[in-house]
């Protein structure tokens, strides 16, 4: 097994980065996830309340952050001191909110009431507790530091689409995931077994703590914003694992350095 690919999203909810090489942090990525979208009231704003945040490109740099949607752009500095809260679901931690000037433009462009927050010390929000350890950080990201999904697991997902209802809808690209590192060489859902073990990739080890319950995203076409039925309706009747429609695997990451496409995977 070796990893094929690599991608960051430097604000929750927004198109992706794609890497030959990343460097890993304790709580994910370097600069993944380290921007958040929140309404008037600080709580989140996702892919799951407005789609048009996808194709939303953010491009961070050493002293903020290169916007662009519809043609339109934006530079973002990072302000000092963390003034503003961010709620998501329910995780409500410090942040430094990015200022009037982004968030009337996010407005705009989203066609919303939007703010952006930058997470400047990641060490303030913890993991879900209940699968991991005091320790462990992680950014805007949902629950745990990183998200891994394996290609073969997706060829197998797609032969189901092409066999239920919709059809039409398949075969779906892995850009429906979002995951952070995909893999190949492994056997179809090969990475359930890996829950509650430690895999190394390159020369980094990973706790592997959940299986990842996915939602109203991965129905969103990461192009076009548009909205379908798949894959949800498949997972539910091939992937429904404890109440959970499961595709991919959470990491921890053990210890931190960089990783790269090559890598390989191991147990």
């Amino acid at each position: 097994m070796r990893v094929s690919a690599i991608h960051t999203y430097p604000i929750k909810g927004c198109r992706r980065i794609d890497h030959d090489t990343a460097v890993v942090e304790p709580w994910g990525l370097e600069h993944d996830r380290r921007w958040l979208v929140v309404d008037g009231d600080g709580v989140a704003i996702t892919q799951r309340e407005v789609a048009r945040l996808g194709q939303l490109r953010a491009v961070p740099g050493p002293d903020g952050i290169s916007l662009s949607h519809s043609g339109k752009h934006l530079w973002v500095p990072i302000k000092a001191n963390p003034v503003a809260k961010g709620d998501v679901f329910g995780a409500v931690v410090a942040a430094t909110p990015a200022g009037q000037l982004a968030d009337a433009w996010l407005s705009e462009v989203l066609g919303a009431e939007a703010r952006l927050l930058w997470l400047d010390d990641p060490m303030r929000r913890a993991t879900e507790p209940s699968v991991s350890e005091p320790g462990d950080r992680v950014s805007f990201a949902d629950e745990m530091p990183l998200l891994l999904a394996n290609t073969a697991s997706l060829m197998r997902l797609n032969d189901w689409i092409a066999e239920g209802a919709h059809s039409d809808e398949g075969p779906l690209p892995m850009t429906r995931f979002r995951p952070n590192i995909e893999v190949e060489g492994a056997r179809p859902f090969q990475e359930d077994g890996w829950v509650g073990r430690t895999i190394r990739i390159g020369q980094l080890e990973f706790r592997v703590p959940q299986a990842v319950g996915r939602c109203l995203v991965t129905t969103t076409d990461q192009e076009t914003g548009e909205r379908g039925r798949e894959p949800l309706h498949t997972l539910g009747r091939h992937r429904n694992i404890n109440q959970k429609l499961c595709f991919g695997v959470h990491l921890i990451p053990v210890t931190t350095g960089r990783v790269s496409v090559g890598d390989a995977v191991t147990i």
